[in-house]
């Protein structure tokens, strides 16, 4: 995975909250709150926190759970902890999934939403989540199908690849789609110490006003940007527009809607 595949900042996190979160990250955030608040944690770590979405969707549910936020991205926390801590209840901290700055047994459910498929080294960080969790503690989170199960994904993908022919920007299927292999992913959390792994495929509706707004989520709102402006540094609205005539041709004028699946996985520790 290239460095650019987890670099979030610049108006990325702006982008990424206004639109991507409630194009796709919003109906999944709220199903691992609710999975998180039938076990009645006390004390709850979030890696991969992002903008928040999942860690608002706790704060609704858990009651006066200790809820701890980290992204190794701290753009991305700044952004989260501005424009949604109002209360200040959320400890946000910036850290690296890989080496969690936190003792053994501290926490009785870590939650990771759509992040496990950025970790260099998947291992190291299931590791980390078993390190951190109480005896009888659970790692709850999820991953992307593969892209073609997953609409607007793959045909902003599509639409990139005509553009930039010779170096298509494969970002989306590569990362957040490139890990989605139920089997590999129960092997490595059972070789990283978790027992009595669970995956639930679960799959929603994402729906948007527009092409464009979908075009913009995607093309400016994820590390994709960083790929289109990499091959093409003044190309990124020119892009967008491509991405938005393919999404119009498939879907329409809008609004619009396609399919989106994930895999939900609860593992013991």
């Amino acid at each position: 995975m290239p460095a650019s595949d987890a670099v979030f900042a610049g108006s990325i996190p702006d982008l990424y909250d206004r639109l991507m979160v409630p194009l796709i990250f919003e109906r999944y955030a709220q199903d691992l709150a609710r999975r998180a608040a039938a076990q009645r944690p006390a004390a709850v770590l979030e890696v991969a926190a992002g903008t928040g979405v999942v860690t608002r969707a706790l704060d609704k549910v858990l009651g006066g759970a200790r809820i701890v936020a980290t992204d190794l991205n701290q753009p991305m926390l700044d952004f989260a902890r501005l424009h949604h801590d109002h209360a200040g209840r959320i400890e946000w901290r910036q850290a690296d999934a890989l080496a969690l700055p936190f003792e053994d047994r501290s926490f009785d459910i870590v939650l990771c939403q759509f992040g496990a498929m950025f970790f260099p080294d998947k291992q190291q960080g299931y590791r980390e989540a078993r390190r951190v969790l109480k005896p009888g503690g659970t790692y709850l989170f999820n991953v992307w199908d593969r892209i073609e199960h997953n609409d607007f994904a793959d045909v902003v993908t599509s639409a990139l690849a005509a553009q930039f022919p010779g170096d298509p920007p494969r970002f989306l299927a590569r990362t957040p789609h490139g890990y989605h292999d139920a089997a590999q992913i129960e092997r490595e959390l059972r070789a990283s110490g978790f027992t009595d792994v669970q995956c639930d495929w679960v799959e929603a509706v994402s729906k948007a006003a527009s092409p464009l707004d979908v075009a913009i989520a995607y093309c400016q709102g994820t590390p994709l940007r960083n790929e289109i402006e990499a091959r093409d540094p003044g190309g990124l609205e020119h892009a967008t527009r491509k991405a938005t005539e393919a999404l119009t041709k498939k879907f329409g004028a809008g609004p619009i809607e396609g399919r989106i699946r994930a895999c939900v996985i609860a593992a013991k520790a």
